[in-house]
């Protein structure tokens, strides 16, 4: 090489590295960027002089490495150029347990990532890829050039020690890479344990990821272990930062009284709190009384924004932790409990500070006027919903006279709340809010924080009184907001997609129903269907139906109205304590009571002589501002969802355990491509039946009538249908609950292996939730489906599938298709999905295998002799095989293809 030509500022470098060094990768790049065209290995050989055999080798062999690292791109022609910025796509892998993954993108389709790409990046990570062309099956396929940020500082999973080698294999599924141990930081896990490990170096396309443990979480089986997990599996902020602890540490017991100067003072007026038995926190108290033309409902909500002031460690805590997690017997805190159990608690009889909607309805229960101002209240009794209920059910038992004697002082208010109850639902049937009827339910635990039963909730009057007073305070809050044109989050529920709208049309015109309202029906239209099928014996299948027609709900500065409550505006006001939306919320409201330069509004009321604030201090927030803190916030509801979903699939699973070989009635709770799930009667719990479990026949999802339908026989499994079914295996690693037909018992049930082969849609339906009305802002990913909120301010949601990329199907579909074109079949227009039993057929055998050797392999995981986690699950296929040619050229075509 002629350094009068090449002036390599690297040269040095690779001269230390090499015997026959040639250009850097560095100087390679800035050259070609300076040439402005693609340019070729031989005219880079030239530009370089290089003439050696060994220099010109050198050369080639590095432009393939820098291909192959992203740092160049090469065309048909063999030329190289720079990877343009426009071509680079930024987004958030989304791994899968197969072991590949998808880039995520915010506003367009998701990129498929294989197992040879996945090496080097976790699910969760921000990368930049591009794309390197389309797949056999179509899609788009993409490559990582660079990794952006770090999901994952730590992790969580087991310590395994075999053959002389230590590692971790995470708990997240989505996770495929086993991280090894080789520095010792002198904890000593057992082999099995959960342990927390740190990152010192990720993964590689030729290394293993590697760590260290920090902190060793206990045995498998512990009781309480699956909070533990699911806290660090999750990333849910548990420990307080010191800074809160010592803000905390100034927190007073009692309210001072200083602070109760300055407010309208209620403690006169007899508000009550109504909650649950188990409940620790009291965040909201309510009043009503009877006025010649309707109601007055007073609001009294803990005045939380008066301790976690802007910008404080409590309130950079608060952001992070964005809403309290309410595990099975646990709670994770946004707040500490210094204020959640403390001063922010409407304990009874003793002083605290409140913020107050006071609301007039009229005697139709349609609300005519509203005023927000700060007060001071003193909860007059601590009620439960059990005691509410008895005390003004219709038929007063024994219980209900000795209750109403009890609280004689209070209970003509608690009679006129539930006729203000009565009033306000009628006006919810006016105004053709959606009320689906769903079953939630209880876990109750022994001695060894197990499940002991599980057993439903019964939602009585009670429970609906609170929540239409807290619907008129949120609906009070949202107007307020938008009368004072102000910077705000609003809780936003659109109306349903095109796409599930025909799914639902489709699936209720088979029943002979209809959904009226075209491409735009409104609340209204659903509430009305809901009042037709709700005597039906199939109506809560029809439910289900109609909730996964839903969009998600979502916190944003842009107000769209809620679609399921049937409001233009809402918001969430009444829960500060657990919820920094709220938080937000009641920032706002202060501001425009007392706030410097607020806007003037009348349904705000000031104390005279309260100091005026200044904007900065107590709000301060801009339109943009909000657009992050809703983001945030909807993020954290999200990850919260997730984390208690998994901790109660952990459980379910630990309790169906001592279920094993017994028999149930169960109802089909959805039915899938790959089998039903089915609802336990009795248990509350649902399990998966595989399809290969249905019987001797070839079966077809048909996803219209959403049933199951045997080719041969024509025996069909729906939505809805009664069942009888055995438990017959638990996964607890994979959260699965396996059911088998009870008249097909005669075949010795399969063993289930610790990794089977079903899919990842299959783990993640087998932990949905009971669906409520609403939801959370529908994510780019494919993986994740629309779920539901409920009918009042409390949401939870289901958890996303990816239904249409699930590798494990596809290409034996792919082999399917192209059986049938060559025999020029006309396909089918549903989906054949399974063959249970016979022989399989050698060509699609031939399709499978060549399949499986064309798909990379999980680099990076630490090969372990775990035969249940390696071995295929046997004796069932997703496809129904064709009779093969003996045609070379055919077989050839087909490995060419697959």
């Amino acid at each position: 090489m002629s350094n009068n030509k090449v002036n390599d500022p690297f040269s040095d470098r690779e001269a230390s590295k090499y015997d026959n060094p040639i250009p850097s990768r560095e100087f390679i790049l800035e050259h070609i960027a300076k040439l402005g065209h693609p340019a070729t290995h031989p005219s880079l050989c030239h530009d370089f002089n290089l003439t050696s055999d060994d220099g010109i080798e050198a050369l080639r062999r590095r432009l393939i490495a820098m291909s192959r690292d992203h740092q160049l791109q090469s065309n048909v022609d063999n030329e190289y150029s720079l990877i343009e910025s426009s071509d680079l796509i930024e987004g958030r892998v989304q791994g899968t347990k197969e072991g590949h993954g998808f880039l995520i993108r915010e506003n367009d389709d998701d990129i498929f990532l294989s197992a040879r790409q996945m090496q080097s990046v976790m699910d969760g990570d921000i990368v930049v890829g591009r794309l390197s062309g389309r797949t056999v099956k179509g899609r788009l396929d993409g490559v990582v050039v660079e990794v952006k940020e770090r999901k994952h500082a730590q992790i969580v999973g087991r310590y395994y020690e075999e053959s002389a080698t230590a590692f971790v294999t995470p708990e997240n599924p989505r996770i495929t890479q086993d991280i090894l141990i080789e520095q010792f930081s002198g904890l000593t896990p057992k082999h099995g344990q959960y342990v927390l490990v740190e990152f010192l170096e990720y993964g590689g396309r030729n290394s293993a990821a590697k760590g260290l443990v920090k902190k060793v979480l206990g045995d498998f089986m512990a009781p309480g272990m699956e909070i533990d997990v699911a806290i660090h599996r999750y990333d849910i902020p548990s420990d307080w930062p010191k800074a809160v602890e010592n803000q905390a540490k100034h927190i007073a017991t009692e309210v001072a009284e200083e602070d109760k100067v300055n407010r309208v003072d209620l403690r006169e007026t007899p508000f009550v709190t109504i909650d649950g038995e188990d409940a620790r926190d009291f965040d909201d108290a309510v009043y009503c009384e009877k006025t010649p033309g309707g109601w007055k409902l007073f609001v009294a909500i803990a005045d939380v924004s008066h301790y976690v002031k802007k910008g404080t460690a409590l309130d950079e805590e608060a952001i992070v932790r964005g809403n309290s997690v309410y595990f099975p017997g646990r709670v994770v805190p946004m707040l500490p409990e210094a204020l959640s159990n403390g001063l922010c608690s409407l304990n009874p009889d003793v002083d605290r500070l409140a913020m107050v909607a006071e609301i007039s309805l009229t005697s139709r229960g349609k609300m005519r006027g509203f005023k927000f101002y700060e007060g001071l209240i003193r909860s007059h009794a601590r009620l439960t919903y059990s005691k509410v209920a008895k005390m003004i059910d219709a038929d007063l038992d024994d219980q209900g006279m000795e209750l109403r004697d009890r609280y004689s002082s209070i209970i003509s208010h608690i009679d006129d709340l539930h006729g203000l109850y009565k009033v306000l639902r009628e006006a919810r049937e006016v105004r053709g809010a959606m009320d689906f009827d769903t079953v939630e339910t209880r876990m109750v635990f022994d001695e060894n924080s197990k499940i002991d039963e599980i057993v439903p909730i019964e939602r009585n009057d009670a429970h609906k009184l609170i929540e239409e007073c807290m619907l008129c305070a949120n609906v009070a809050a949202a107007e307020l907001l938008l009368k004072a044109d102000l910077p705000a989050l609003f809780r936003v529920h659109e109306g349903p997609k095109e796409e599930k709208l025909l799914a639902l049309r489709t699936y209720l015109s088979v029943l002979g129903l209809e959904l009226e309202g075209g491409l735009k029906p409104t609340p209204t239209d659903y509430a009305k269907l809901g009042d037709i099928v709700r005597e039906r014996a199939d109506s809560r299948s029809i439910q289900v139906m109609m909730l996964r027609s839903m969009s998600q709900a979502v916190y944003q500065a842009d107000n769209l109205g809620h679609f399921g409550l049937h409001y233009e505006a809402y918001t969430h006001f009444t829960s500060p304590i657990r919820r920094y939306p709220d938080l937000l919320v009641h920032r706002a409201i202060r501001y425009l009571i007392r706030g410097e330069g607020a806007p003037k509004v009348r349904q705000v009321y000031k104390v005279p002589g309260a100091d005026k604030l200044k904007a900065n201090k107590i709000y301060g927030y801009d339109h943009a501002d909000m657009d992050g803190l809703g983001d945030s916030c909807s993020t954290t509801e999200r990850r919260a969802d997730e984390a208690t979903r998994d901790v109660e699939a952990w459980l379910k699973c630990q309790y169906v355990e001592q279920h094993l070989g017994e028999e149930f009635d169960g109802i089909v709770a959805a039915v899938t491509p790959f089998g039903l799930f089915v609802e336990l009667g009795g248990l509350f719990v649902e399990g998966l039946i595989h399809i290969s479990g249905l019987g001797n026949d070839y079966f077809i999802h048909d996803p219209e009538h959403q049933a199951i339908i045997g080719e041969r026989t024509g025996k069909s499994y729906k939505l809805g249908d009664k069942v009888k079914v055995s438990v017959t295996s638990v996964n607890l690693d994979q959260r699965k609950i396996d059911l088998g037909l009870v008249q097909n018992r005669s075949s010795k049930p399969k063993k289930r292996t610790e990794k089977s082969e079903s899919s990842e849609l299959e783990m993640q339906l087998a932990q949905l939730p009971p669906m409520e009305l609403g939801g959370r802002k529908p994510s780019r990913a494919k993986a994740e489906s629309d779920g539901p909120e409920s009918l009042g301010e409390e949401a939870t949601k289901k958890p996303g599938n990816r239904s249409e990329k699930n590798s494990w199907s596809s290409s034996k579909r792919d082999a399917e298709k192209q059986a049938e074109g060559k025999k020029g079949k006309k396909k089918s227009p549903r989906k054949k999905v399974s063959l249970n039993k016979g022989k399989p057929k050698s060509k699609a055998k031939k399709a499978e295998k060549a399949h499986s050797h064309a798909e990379p392999n999980k680099g990076n995981t630490i090969k372990k002799a775990k035969a249940e986690k390696t071995a295929p699950k046997k004796g069932s296929s997703d496809v129904k095989k064709k009779k093969p040619r003996k045609s070379k050229k055919s077989n050839a075509k087909r490995r060419s293809v697959d």
